[in-house]
């Protein structure tokens, strides 16, 4: 089976995350940079990566990395690539979205333009044709240029890899699924242990929490633009990645996943969210203020994105708020917590120093991940009678 490259892209400072996801899927990594990995694997990868990955935005197939400084020469390298490899006669194809950071050739729809010419031109060679239909599937070119190195690449997801399709109702500021799988994947949580997020607002961190512990593949239930590239890829190998995904869920694991909301609203939406995502029977969603947050059991996680008082009204909010994090976490003492905020004065209004904390970029928004960690639960005693 014929092997390509592949892009990741990811929110910075999340490559970690996304690496050891891919490595786990038991493939090669090419190379790890801000915001993107490029991995090694056969066609079957496409489908795999895409139903699998948690933490990505989408897979791109890597087409070519070459140095362009005039669009002369953008035309000629673009047009030297063996499109006809991965386009059909009748594929529609564009470039979907152009990107330069430090390049040379700075503007989009430029960019965008040259490319479709280029490619044009050696598609009328190679199939002999002056005109196309471009009546078929699609085949989106994505295209960076980084200090005037072009990366090309063919998006096999279609639209974006954190719409995993449960989420048909949302709060004000919600959280990305693939942010709210990493943040989940970088604490040491696991589906014997408590999670509760007591600003779950729509229940992207409790759904999310779910499908990692009952091992639900985040992709089961969308589409994907590749499903329709008969040419590059067989319809056996969605199949086969479909059936593996159905057999991994632990369909008898047992979690306890509370997720708290002031807006009853809100509550009703995160719900509707579980449901749709088929895990509404794992989590236990309530209307209940943070401050009123007890809990009886030791050795609880709290992961949770509060507001960060990005609107100039709720800036004057947000001392207080954080000062009453810190004191209802304070009385989970056992507890481990986790907050993604934007706020840059959280920890001081919180009243403690965070174990770690770990700078995330969420869009174009720079924010914090403080982790404080509790105590570890004891050791369960073996069995006296084994020996």
């Amino acid at each position: 089976m014929k092997e390509f490259e592949y892009i990741a892209p990811c929110h910075f400072g999340l490559e970690a995350v996304l690496k050891r996801e891919i490595q786990d899927l038991g493939y090669e990594i090419v190379q790890v940079e801000d915001g993107k990995v490029t991995f090694k694997g056969d066609v079957a990868a496409i489908c795999r990566a895409n139903i699998f990955l948690r933490t990505t935005e989408r897979i791109l197939i890597k087409i070519a990395k070459f140095k362009a400084t005039t669009f002369d020469e953008l035309f000629e390298k673009t047009k030297a690539i063996p499109w006809e490899e991965y386009i059909p006669e009748d594929g529609k194809f564009w470039v979907a979205k152009a990107t330069s950071i430090k390049s040379k050739l700075f503007s989009p729809s430029d960019i965008q333009s040259i490319m479709k010419k280029a490619m044009v031109d050696r598609m009328k060679q190679k199939y002999k044709k002056d005109w196309f239909s471009e009546d078929g599937s699609d085949y989106p070119i994505r295209v960076t240029f980084m200090k005037d190195e072009v990366t090309i690449g063919l998006d096999t997801s279609g639209a974006s890899l954190h719409k995993r399709g449960y989420r048909k109702l949302s709060s004000k500021a919600p959280i990305t699924e693939t942010l709210a799988a990493a943040l989940i994947m970088l604490t040491p949580w696991n589906k014997d242990r408590i999670l509760v997020d007591p600003f779950c607002g729509s229940g992207t961190i409790p759904i999310e929490a779910a499908m990692i512990g009952a091992n639900i593949a985040p992709g089961m239930n969308r589409e994907f633009l590749a499903e329709n590239w008969k040419n590059l890829i067989p319809k056996k190998c969605w199949y086969d990645a479909i059936e593996e995904a159905n057999n991994a869920i632990r369909e008898d694991v047992e979690l306890n996943i509370q997720g708290y909301d002031l807006d009853g609203e809100i509550v009703k939406a995160a719900r509707e969210n579980a449901k749709l995502a088929g895990v509404d029977q794992y989590i236990h969603f309530q209307q209940r203020a943070m401050q009123d947050l007890r809990h009886p059991k030791k050795y609880g996680f709290i992961i949770t994105n509060p507001p960060y008082g990005e609107r100039l009204e709720e800036k004057a909010d947000m001392p207080e708020l954080y000062r009453q994090i810190g004191e209802t976490f304070e009385a989970l003492d056992s507890w481990s917590y986790f907050i993604i905020t934007g706020y840059e004065d959280a920890q001081k209004y919180i009243g403690k120093q965070a174990t770690k904390n770990r700078k995330i970029y969420n869009g174009m928004m720079k924010t914090y991940f403080y982790q404080y960690m509790g105590p570890k639960p004891p050791k369960r005693k073996k069995d006296e009678t084994q020996n």
